[in-house]
């Protein structure tokens, strides 16, 4: 006789000797061809961004050094993705999340957060992502008991893509790359994949992208000389800035969806913007990098809306 099925979603190992966590769905992310350069696809992740690998690290590297307790309550900044990811990896251990957002971050990321059970303090949109950093630092001066992994200053960012995202890359083009391009937000990303990467290939170049102004609309990206600049920074890194405005970003992403097939965010599109001009001028380059989002949390945006009203 076939056995009942149950709505108990409690552990059942009995049942399975072995069990998969979301966790593990982190990281070996696919290496697209766009044109003259690769991309890694990061929005297959199973939270939807690059910020899963380095949210998993900072909640790995907290539970490891007893500063998350069981049951505690993750709190920080953030501008959207790496707050999902801790939302889905506090969802899916038992951590509670409190999260100090902008309130003009899309609806579609407000949206996932609380679907996640995310519990979201909505910043002032002018201040943008320094604002929110402000009212995680005042929030934890007042209660330390929580967890604050304070992801612009938390080495255990940038270590996630050494230990996860260059190896990755470096696999995957079969130890051929020669030029890194990569936004910078925290820059944690750059900083990790960098690093790495020069270990294995010294000649590697490597070329960071950010805004043009402080004025701009390219989300998750920051325009480090108007911002407050993460601890993790190290500007004597990369090889080469490049600037990129947020016309191109927009003009990137629509055609990256039309053209390739590809629905990213506008980060992307940026990077995309930087790879292209770096691929235009380096003869058999092995150029690669990071598309850190989709597109599908950004469709509210109306450089989209007014895209599709044509």
């Amino acid at each position: 006789m076939t056995a009942p099925l149950t709505s108990d979603l409690g552990p059942r190992t009995s049942d399975l000797e072995r069990r998969a966590s979301i966790l593990d769905l982190i990281g070996h992310t696919p290496l697209l061809r766009v044109g003259d350069f690769y991309a890694k696809a990061e929005w297959q992740n199973p939270g939807g961004s690059v910020k899963d690998r380095p949210a998993r690290h900072m909640i790995e590297e907290g539970i490891r050094t007893g500063a998350l307790q069981r049951g505690g309550t993750i709190l920080d900044a953030t501008s959207g993705n790496t707050g999902i990811a801790y939302a889905m990896i506090g969802a899916a251990l038992g951590y509670r999340v409190r999260l100090c957002v902008p309130a003009n971050v899309t609806r579609e990321r407000v949206q996932m957060l609380r679907a996640f059970g995310a519990e979201l303090i909505l910043t002032d949109p002018m201040e943008g992502s320094d604002g929110a950093i402000e009212e995680a630092r005042r929030r934890y001066a007042l209660d330390s008991s929580v967890f604050y992994p304070d992801q612009y200053n938390n080495d255990a960012n940038w270590r996630a893509h050494y230990d996860t995202t260059a190896p990755e890359i470096w696999e995957q083009t079969g130890g051929r790359v020669t030029h890194l391009v990569a936004g910078l937000g925290t820059s944690g990303t750059l900083m990790g994949t960098a690093r790495r990467l020069r270990e294995l290939n010294p000649r590697l170049r490597v070329v960071s992208v950010q805004p043009d102004s402080a004025l701009h609309g390219i989300e998750g990206l920051k325009h480090m000389a108007s911002s407050i600049v993460p601890g993790i920074y190290d500007e004597t890194l990369a090889d080469e800035d490049l600037r990129v405005t947020t016309e191109e970003a927009q003009a990137m992403t629509r055609r990256l969806a039309r053209d390739r097939g590809l629905l990213v965010g506008l980060s992307s599109g940026a990077a995309a913007v930087a790879a292209a001009r770096v691929a235009s001028r380096a003869r058999d380059g092995v150029i690669v990098t990071i598309f850190p989002d989709g597109g599908s949390r950004y469709l509210s945006e109306p450089f989209w809306i007014h895209e599709a009203g044509r």
